[in-house]
């Protein structure tokens, strides 16, 4: 007897489908910065490169990317790269300082600063479509996740210079020339939402716009002054499943969704559980990803085992689950530790798990 050619479903990869809140066999799961840190084979292959020039190697990039699939067969690759590789590709004078994070040689203050930023030739972007090319052949039926840096992070980058707890000079250019500000997010918005366009067009599945300092902002700034440039770069990519992840977002997340989220990305200061209330509340129901603790990562594997489970059973209730974590990965997490959650999230039984809580439901002891 032949064997039947498989559906579409079958040939869809399993992220691709639970970000489109499809029907999903089991929940897929990768991690932010699973290319990277913590790996030992990571630290060979990159030696001594620096950060910046490793990201515009792109024989360097396919390897590492394909590090934790061959390691660990997580559901999804994603790119290795920088936030601030679009901007240093645009031409604008950036480092990745070992112990710091990335800094600027100059911060962008003035409205000289951001229109030669505005003026800056659209960058040669052909490492990272190579780069993208070399690993989806390796890849085989694994997706592979584009990412960038939201304009908001960018730009607070660029006007603060480097890192910063406050964020005191962005939301200072924010309030007091708002006009300024939104021609800063404008600038960086259009070289993001080509970073992106670039990966998707080369052949990535999905992509994650990662915006690490949104939480710095009420819901008012964020909605007035933030959202509509991150929705302009979510707007060019309708094309494939699009993940809004924010760091100290857990006011915001209806706010994520409607800039442009299939999947809202929920870090680890809120739980899955009461995140959906949120997002339902506000009538912007959404795919989910998250959201263990990377810290916990550091705990006796039973820990992590009960945390990781309880993550799972949340997910249910959602349009769709991506299993992450709530950040990225530590670099002291022992990559067995990681192999084990993968295991445990690939081996979970939704069927079951959403039997034993509709029959708790009913009994009236569902816990929320």
């Amino acid at each position: 007897m032949s064997t039947p050619a498989p559906g579409p479903a079958a040939r869809t990869p399993l992220l691709v489908r639970a970000a489109r809140g499809e029907d999903v066999e089991r929940t897929p799961v990768w991690f932010m910065r699973q290319a990277g840190r913590s790996l030992p084979e990571y630290k060979v292959a990159r030696g001594s490169t620096a950060m910046l020039e490793a990201c515009r190697t792109p024989e360097l990039v396919a390897e590492i990317t394909l590090q934790p699939v061959r390691r660990y067969g997580v559901d999804a690759a994603v790119l290795y790269s920088d936030i601030v590789v679009p901007l240093h590709a645009a031409g604008v004078d950036v480092d990745i300082v070992p112990g710091t994070g990335p800094v600027m040689g100059a911060p962008v203050r003035t409205a000289a600063d951001v229109d030669a930023l505005a003026a800056l030739p659209p960058a040669d972007l052909g490492f990272l479509a190579e780069a993208v090319r070399l690993t989806r052949a390796e890849l085989g039926d694994v997706p592979l996740l584009g990412f960038a840096g939201a304009p908001f992070t960018l730009a607070s980058y660029l006007v603060e210079g480097g890192p910063s707890r406050d964020h005191a000079a962005t939301k200072a250019m924010m309030h007091a020339d708002p006009g300024l500000f939104a021609a800063l997010l404008s600038a960086v918005a259009d070289i993001t939402a080509r970073f992106l366009r670039v990966q998707v067009d080369a052949g990535a599945a999905a992509v994650q716009l990662f915006d690490s300092w949104a939480g710095a902002l009420s819901r008012r700034d964020y909605d007035r002054h933030v959202a509509p440039h991150s929705a302009r770069v979510l707007a060019q990519v309708t094309d494939v499943p699009r993940i809004h992840f924010g760091t100290g977002t857990q006011d915001l997340l209806p706010s994520l969704a409607r800039a442009g989220a299939d999947v809202v990305g929920v870090d680890a200061h809120l739980g899955l559980d009461e995140a959906l209330d949120r997002l339902e509340a506000a009538g912007t129901p959404r795919a989910v990803q998250g959201n263990l603790d990377p810290a916990l990562l550091l705990a006796p594997w039973p820990v992590v085992a009960e945390h990781a489970t309880a993550v799972l059973h949340a997910g249910l209730r959602a349009p769709g689950h991506v299993f992450n974590l709530g950040h990225g990965v530590i670099p002291a997490t022992d990559p067995d530790q990681l192999a084990r959650l993968v295991d445990l999230v690939q081996g979970f039984d939704r069927a079951a798990g959403a039997a034993a809580a509709g029959a708790a439901g009913a009994a009236g002891a569902l816990p929320r």
